[in-house]
């Protein structure tokens, strides 16, 4: 049960591709481009995953969080310059983590195919990985091909991004402006069971 609602969470999520980019996404991308892509990218992530069981939930808020501004364009990865303050720096994602997983997936795939893999496609594929770690094989396939943003700005993320204290109508509309349903505000919603919930996030009924 477990598996299946965090497949379903995944998909609503890989539909938030921003752009045309969705049409554009196909299986093994980069079968020509970098045929060992998909395998690094597991092999490394699992790796990190074996020595930190906390990650599953932290790559997938950060896949989250990436997807639900500007869609899966790992936007969320870029830092702010003096000018402007990137989605990173917004308050719902200083508390974002598993950076340094996309960054030495990002190194070695540099390595091995200089310019080939977009960090966007790194992210999905290291939400994926990262949750299928404890099954020991990917629980969902992963459409690749994306191609990474070159805006980032906080003042989206503040905008875009659901906050924990909002109510259901607002999160309604949220999602509803993301062309996302009530089924797949549950579904979403109910994925961050993996991970932890802190007791500021919460009131007494």
């Amino acid at each position: 049960m477990k598996a299946t609602f965090l497949l379903l969470a995944c998909v609503v999520l890989l539909g938030l591709s921003s752009g045309g980019q969705a049409d554009e996404l196909k299986k093994h991308f980069y079968k020509k481009l970098c045929p060992q892509a998909e395998d690094m990218v597991q092999d490394l992530v699992w790796a990190s995953v074996k020595n930190n069981s906390a990650l599953p939930a932290k790559l997938l808020r950060l896949f989250f969080h990436d997807c639900f501004v500007r869609g899966c364009d790992a936007s969320v990865l870029l830092d702010s310059t003096a000018n402007i303050s990137a989605e990173k720096d917004a308050i719902p994602n200083r508390s974002l983590a598993g950076f340094e997983v996309i960054d030495q997936v990002k190194a070695a795939l540099e390595k091995a195919c200089p310019g080939r893999v977009s960090c966007a496609d790194i992210v999905a594929l290291a939400a994926r990985d990262s949750v299928s770690f404890q099954f020991q094989k990917p629980l969902w396939e992963v459409k690749t091909g994306r191609r990474d943003g070159n805006v980032s700005l906080a003042s989206e993320a503040l905008a875009d991004i659901p906050s924990p204290g909002a109510n259901f109508t607002r999160l309604v509309q949220q999602f509803a402006s993301k062309n996302l349903d009530v089924e797949d505000l549950v579904v979403l919603s109910g994925a961050h069971t993996i991970g932890v919930g802190h007791p500021t996030t919460y009131t007494p009924s």
